[in-house]
């Protein structure tokens, strides 16, 4: 099985919809998955219930002539916490400052990391737990059954999952199928818009599954097409310039 997760195209955050520049991206990635899914098997879309994440996909499935499933629990994993240094203000569980959270070893590690003074009296780990559960049921639905911290291949398949969702639970995902925890995706990766992380389950012995990646954020169908990727989601490369601090 193949587990496609795309994060919707530049956001316009106010509408709950793309800018000009996202449907653009938006364009370009399903002239790329329109080629690709001419050319595979059986295919299955799902989306977040968020506008961005259905617009994006909208495009592809009218070039495809499909439907896609709204999966509530693929929705952007918008919960807060008190940040350490800005304690007074609610904020998102994956934008805190290196300095911070990389000072409490609990959390890299995946059975400790909501844990943390800031995030066990929130409801992050309620909220993660939903993703997983989620997660879990679609994939027992197609064939692979959770177990311990891996799939039993039920019934084992060369299917495509796609997902079009959004950076923060993309990462909750990858965090889930590996096995570690979300601070460490949420931090040290980064996907941009449209872009495309693939996963393939690998069976080296019978009926025992896990999932691995095969690329991570890809943007070719932008750089094809002559369009920059969007920095939503980056920060400063260097702290002189003039993007994004905060």
């Amino acid at each position: 099985m193949k587990l496609l997760i795309i994060r919707h195209g530049d956001p316009d955050y106010k509408n709950d919809s793309l800018t000009d520049k996202g449907w653009r991206e938006a364009e370009y990635l399903a002239e790329l998955l329109a080629k690709k899914f001419e050319k595979q098997g059986t295919t299955y879309f799902y989306t977040s219930p968020y506008g961005r994440a259905q617009d994006t996909a909208s495009l592809t499935l009218k070039r495809l002539g499909r439907t896609a499933e709204v999966m509530p629990w693929l929705r952007e994993f918008d919960v807060f916490i008190h940040r350490p240094d800005d304690p007074g203000r609610m904020r998102i569980p994956w934008d805190w400052l290196p300095q911070d959270w990389t000072a409490d070893p609990k959390l890299y590690e995946k059975d400790q990391w909501y844990e943390n003074e800031r995030i066990a009296p929130s409801e992050v780990w309620a909220e993660y737990r939903k993703v997983a559960e989620g997660l879990d049921a679609l994939l027992a639905k197609h064939g692979y059954r959770r177990e311990g911290g891996y799939y039993r291949a039920e019934r084992p398949n060369r299917d495509t999952i796609v997902l079009f969702c959004h950076f923060g639970v993309s990462s909750v995902l990858l965090s889930h199928l590996w096995n570690v925890s979300p601070m460490v995706v949420w931090h040290g990766f980064c996907a941009l818009p449209t872009s495309i992380t693939t996963l393939v389950t690998e069976e080296r012995r019978k009926g025992i599954a896990s999932f691995r990646m095969l690329a991570y954020g890809e943007t070719t169908h932008l750089y094809v097409n002559g369009e920059s990727p969007s920095f939503s989601a980056r920060f400063c490369e260097c702290y002189d310039d003039d993007t994004r601090h905060d």
